[in-house]
């Protein structure tokens, strides 16, 4: 039953996101169709298009038609490219997720030996420079560290490419530029988890038995402390994956984020539709299968749920 629960909150949400993406688009003010051609656009030009659109049809119909193709997987026609939008997405997918990957691996790569250290140097100075570099790494958008990392590594050193994605090293800065707040995000996390299992019995026995801090560390608390960090990292892939769209931005990465952001340039509301529609239905997914990972890591909150 507590599957079927989930299952069924699942495909609420999914059709709750889809039902938002279509008001957005439907329900603004103004003609989509004579935004897409632009002011000077013919009425007859305007009419065909919103003809082809289905835009003359009733709101409760274009919902039904929209919503089956999407359920199919028919994301509509893209009017820049006169191209499916689903395909459009499906060409920008692999640049989205190997640039998310990359910042994950990038982040967990820091952010595991940062938090340890924090956690066995509890209260000195590296502790304390270490929470204020992670307080800064949290503090810090994409908008203002993605520029920073292009003065200094591009413009100054000149040691990675600004833009594009052929260039070697050309995923350096958007991974670090993406992967900077998560770092710091993870490092925290890591730290208080381990902290508090650092104070627990187990961990006194342990000590009493004369094994090393470290080793300790390493063998018996990180154990206990993974949950949590693990719950938090998948959250944070999932926003990770569906929210490059500043970074794409910023380096000229051809992934669905910057697919987004030109559709709407273009006033391409097919595409724009299409693009939101899959990011909300990625972020539902990731959320959900974190879920039900973290009721399969702690089967405590199972039986929490469960009563």
């Amino acid at each position: 039953m507590a599957f079927l629960r989930r299952l069924a909150g699942l495909v609420a949400l999914l059709w709750g996101a889809a039902t938002l993406v279509f008001l957005l688009i439907h329900l603004v003010p103004g003609d989509p169709a004579a935004a897409m051609l632009g002011e000077g656009a013919a009425p007859a030009d305007v009419d065909a298009l919103r003809h082809a659109l289905g835009l003359d049809q009733p709101l409760l119909s274009q919902y039904r038609s929209w919503l089956s193709g999407a359920v199919r997987g028919d994301l509509g026609t893209s009017i820049q490219t006169r191209r499916k939008v689903s395909g459009e997405i499906l060409r920008a997918l692999p640049a989205t997720a190997s640039l998310a990957l990359a910042a994950f691996l990038w982040a967990l790569a820091v952010a595991v030996p940062a938090g340890v250290a924090g956690a066995l140097a509890r209260g000195r100075a590296p502790d304390r420079l270490l929470r204020l570099l992670s307080l800064a790494g949290v503090s810090t958008p994409n908008y203002v560290s993605g520029p920073l990392l292009v003065l200094v590594f591009s413009v100054g050193l000149g040691l990675l490419p600004v833009s594009g994605r052929d260039a070697p090293g050309a995923l350096v800065l958007p991974a670090a530029t993406m992967g900077l707040a998560l770092a710091a995000l993870l490092s925290r996390m890591i730290r208080v988890s381990l902290v508090e299992e650092l104070g627990k019995p187990y961990m006194l026995a342990a000590a009493a038995r004369g094994e090393g801090k470290a080793a300790s560390v390493l063998t018996h608390a990180a154990r206990n402390a993974l949950p949590p960090v693990l719950v938090v990292a998948g959250l944070q892939f999932g926003s990770l994956l569906t929210g490059a769209v500043v970074t794409e931005t910023i380096f000229s990465w051809p992934g669905v984020g910057r697919l987004l952001v030109q559709s709407i340039q273009r006033r391409d509301y097919p595409t724009v539709q299409g693009c939101v529609l899959f990011i909300a239905s990625v972020y539902v997914l990731v959320n959900a299968a974190v879920d039900a990972l973290a009721l399969r890591l702690d089967p405590r909150a199972s039986a929490r749920r469960a009563g």
